[in-house]
């Protein structure tokens, strides 16, 4: 697995500690969850992980906010914890990382959330994303 891959995982599973727990984001770029074994071979994975978590909880309002204008008759609470997690690093990149193609997030994502969430759950992900990039490009 690529470093941008596992930073991917690694900020989405920071962000969903925070969002169940509210821990501060010093603590969590230190991702002490990892075990100690591997941490040597994941420094440029870390790196890439603090950016996108840093990143989000930045913009964690208005991320939120495209969000929600993509859930027709579904209730933004509604919307699993894995779920968001993985759809707002998405939204980050897509709306800030200008550097990184949107088909790549979005194919991230779809690849995160078949490993980590329910089984539907890639097709969600990938409507929300894809109705937020149309967006962007009709900007």
């Amino acid at each position: 697995m690529g470093a941008r891959r596992r930073g991917r995982i690694l900020a989405v599973q920071a962000l969903y500690a925070w969002d169940i727990n509210k821990q501060p984001v010093e603590g969590l770029c230190r991702f002490e969850w990892v075990d100690p074994e591997e941490r040597e071979d994941l420094e440029e994975a870390f790196t890439f992980a603090r950016l996108l978590l840093t990143g989000t909880l930045q913009e964690i309002e208005q991320i939120d906010e495209l969000i929600r204008a993509q859930l027709e008759n579904w209730d933004f609470s509604r919307v699993s914890r894995v779920e968001l997690a993985i759809l707002r690093v998405s939204v980050y990149a897509l709306r800030f990382q200008s550097g990184i193609p949107p088909r790549v997030v979005i194919d991230e994502a779809i690849d995160i959330a078949k490993r980590f969430s329910g089984d539907e759950s890639y097709r969600f992900i990938n409507g929300v994303l894809d109705a937020i990039h149309k967006c962007d490009q009709t900007q």
